[in-house]
């Protein structure tokens, strides 16, 4: 099973505010930087309950695919047209149960998720999308490892509006020798 990273941080390495507050973020205005044809890629989002909760506060569900949210309480709001399920376990448990399922590729959303399925070792690709402001203080896009994990540097690109993006193959990965092409 694939999964892959796909997200936007300020140039200090934060991916939201303390409170989860994203305003920081350009608009919609902004011009396409490929998450449209990243999204094409993927067949289902994992992410964590508060990214969760802060996705709801957006008003219209953004994604036509399954969403799994990690979590142990119930999903008392389901925006109209949303699939989701509620699930817990280990991120390798997680991954297991979705690929019997016939999942083949993960979009894996939210600073703790992401952190600790990399930790698992279960993230092939990151895509990170510098964003040309400083916030201070928030949410860490990478949190402690165990252990350096090595990343191949796979393409960069930018943007008119100042954005910078980098994708990444994880080396020690499980899966990830078999990550050969980009996604844009």
């Amino acid at each position: 099973m694939l999964a892959s990273v796909f997200v936007g941080a300020s140039v200090d390495g934060f991916i939201a505010r303390v409170d989860g507050g994203l305003d920081w973020l350009p608009g919609d205005d902004c011009e396409a930087h490929g998450y449209e044809e990243f999204m094409d890629t993927v067949d289902a989002l994992v992410m964590g309950r508060n990214t969760f909760d802060i996705v709801l506060g957006f008003g219209e569900w953004p994604f036509s695919k399954p969403v799994f949210v990690l979590t142990s309480r119930p999903l008392t709001r389901v925006p109209p047209g949303a699939v989701l399920e509620a699930m817990a376990g280990d991120p390798a448990e997680i991954v297991s149960a979705l690929e019997a399922r016939g999942f083949r590729h993960l979009y894996v959303d939210g600073g703790i998720t992401i952190q600790g399925f990399l930790r698992a070792g279960l993230i092939q690709r990151l895509v990170v999308t510098r964003v040309p402001v400083l916030i201070g203080e928030g949410i860490p896009l990478f949190g402690s490892l165990p252990a350096d994990e090595r990343l191949r540097h796979v393409a960069t690109r930018t943007f008119p509006s100042g954005l910078v993006q980098s994708e990444y193959v994880v080396v020690g990965a499980a899966g990830a020798g078999d990550v050969t092409t980009r996604l844009w």
